[in-house]
């Protein structure tokens, strides 16, 4: 098991690629058992969620080739079946739920268990499921679910849930209503950038899809699929997490591969608290400059286009050391603030109460030994222990290797000071 150690004061500066969207890659990768022809899809960042998703793929019968971000996949033949073994490892693997019943007309998936950030119920995955003609059973901690024998049939469905609308859920209701005959309708639906890459996924291979991006997405029933090569969006939340770095401990750092209209909602709190964005013309690179008289902010975070749940945590960790008070309050993952404690053993003032962390600026951390809890919180103590005094110890590193490519090899060539060690 491996551990990171950062060496607090090094100035960041250079330059980094953002990989593609670990986000994106997962349902696309899982969208290609739709098809029995081949597909290619490039840019898929080497992080272990996709690792899984590729092995789950494989044990479904898949023919899979990966090399340098490029997964070549050819499904001729698939079983109904995803491994417990391997399901059990990663959440999103949901998400083969939806292409398994359009496929094979039966999908046999694990019930996912808890999570340390919070409940992510499928109910509303089946819901949409069962209005297209479904059922579903559960049977020794498994969701059985089987398409009528004249197959699934377009309907209307709303995906709205407590928190708003499910990224996955669309995905997965998306991916099964693509062989559905006639007309599906998901009101509701997620309009976040990797449902808009899915989708475009999805009618490059043959599918009739509209509206995705949006709150209505509309798809028209088709037979079969084709193949693809397709190139995975940039990571829109690496992006962020890099400019939070970039203006914790950054003077001057440009991110190369992002996408500037995907990032409005990020880029604008930067703004507000007086840091320095500048995007070229094209609006694939950025550069950062930290503000001489940083302020800090409230944040709200919301479906897309609202803040994003997955920076939230980052931005705790640049508040900690933003003069003023700051206030951050989770409407979607009200229980994701794990990182706050191991935070405060650095010396942040961060108070939780009820879905929401008030955060009074300190001069500076001091680095002390930290366990990562999730994906997010292990990259919001990374940012920390850059201007800690000392050097900041960060256990549990399996969770940022979830998604985050290489992140200790990107961090070198900004210049920071950051070892990956076994523990």
């Amino acid at each position: 098991m491996d551990k990171l150690l950062v060496h607090g004061g090094a100035t960041l500066r250079g330059s980094i690629n953002i990989s593609g969207s670990k986000n994106a890659s997962l349902p696309i990768l899982a969208a290609s058992l739709l098809t029995d022809e081949e597909v290619i899809i490039r840019r898929v960042p080497d992080v272990s969620d996709t690792n899984y998703m590729v092995q789950i793929i494989s044990a479904l019968g898949g023919e899979i080739e990966r090399s340098s971000g490029t997964v070549r996949i050819h499904n001729k033949s698939i079983v109904d079946t995803a491994p417990y073994d391997l399901v059990r490892r990663m959440r999103a693997s949901i998400c083969v739920m939806g292409p398994l019943l359009a496929r094979t007309g039966r999908a046999v998936v694990s019930l996912p268990g808890g999570c340390i950030i919070g409940d992510r119920p499928v109910d509303l995955h089946l819901r949409g499921l069962e209005a297209l003609g479904a059922t579903t059973e559960f049977d020794s901690g498994n969701i059985i679910i089987t398409a009528p024998k004249g197959g699934l049939k377009g309907a209307e469905i709303n995906l709205r849930g407590t928190h708003g609308p499910t990224v996955l859920g669309t995905d997965n209701v998306m991916m099964a209503a693509v062989f559905a005959e006639g007309t599906t309708v998901i009101e509701s639906a997620a309009a976040e950038p990797e449902v808009e890459d899915l989708a475009n996924f999805l009618n490059g291979l043959g599918a009739k899809i509209q509206g995705a991006g949006t709150r209505r997405i509309t798809i028209e029933g088709v037979t079969s699929l084709g193949s693809i090569e397709h190139t995975v969006i940039p990571d829109r939340i690496e992006a962020g997490t890099f400019m939070a770095a970039a203006v914790i401990a950054g003077e001057g750092v440009t991110l190369h591969r992002i996408c500037r209209e995907q990032m409005t909602a990020i880029t604008k709190i930067f703004e507000d608290c007086g840091h320095k964005i500048i995007f070229n013309e094209a609006g694939d690179s950025v550069t950062i400059h930290r503000g001489e008289n940083p302020v800090g902010a409230e944040i709200n975070t919301a479906p897309y286009p609202g803040y994003p749940t997955d920076m939230q945590a980052q931005m705790t960790a640049v508040f900690a050391t933003t003069p003023g008070i700051s206030v951050v309050k989770d409407t979607i993952f009200p229980q994701r603030f794990m990182h706050c404690a191991e935070m405060k053993r650095m010396g942040a003032d961060i108070n939780v109460d009820s879905g929401t962390a008030i955060i009074k600026g300190v001069k500076q951390l001091s680095a002390a030994p930290v366990m990562a809890s999730d994906l997010r919180a292990s990259a919001a103590l990374v940012l920390a222990g850059l201007t800690a005094k000392g050097t900041t110890t960060i256990s549990r590193l399996y969770h940022i290797d979830r998604g985050y490519e290489h992140i200790d090899e990107k961090l070198l060539q900004l210049h920071a000071r950051v070892e990956r060690v076994k523990e």
